[in-house]
């Protein structure tokens, strides 16, 4: 590997996604990217971290860019840690932002998490797909997904 690790980050993430996407980055000596794609805004030309647009102009201004909570969240994970890190805004749908900032980049791998085994994210699953899903069908990279809260039958005793 020699491009950076792009990892897919937003409000809420389980750490774990942001941990083994900053072990990677560093058994490889490479840097990590964390990439925060915000659904209420578009780009405007087409790439990842060029200029973007709010979806609905009657909206929020400055709703674009990166929770503040975010970035203190991302920093507190990834202190002490031996990994150079930065963290970029991008626009749109996320699987397809986090495809276009790979190819910017250079990117060697992105990491993603799976969604929480709740309602919602069922809903969203079916109505959308999967950001991770998205991505290991239409990337040429390698693309990590990391469990977040796997499930496990009881009766599972395949050891």
């Amino acid at each position: 590997m020699s491009g950076p690790i792009l990892v897919g980050v937003m409000p809420g993430q389980h750490a774990i996604v942001v941990e083994r996407a900053a072990q990677v980055a560093a058994g490889a000596g490479v840097p990590l990217v964390c990439a925060y794609a915000d659904v209420t805004v578009y780009p405007v030309d087409g790439t990842a971290g060029g200029p973007a647009a709010p979806i609905d102009p009657d909206g929020v201004a400055g709703a674009q860019g990166i929770p503040e909570s975010l970035k203190a969240t991302i920093a507190h994970q990834l202190d002490g840690l031996d990994v150079e890190w930065s963290i970029v805004p991008l626009a749109g749908e996320p699987a397809r932002a986090l495809a276009r900032e790979a190819g910017d980049i250079g990117a060697s791998m992105i990491v993603v998490g799976t969604r929480e085994h709740k309602l919602t994210a069922a809903l969203k699953e079916l109505t959308a797909g999967s950001v991770a899903r998205h991505l290991f069908h239409r990337q040429d990279l390698p693309v990590l997904v990391v469990p977040v809260n796997p499930r496990v039958p009881d009766d599972d005793d395949d050891d």
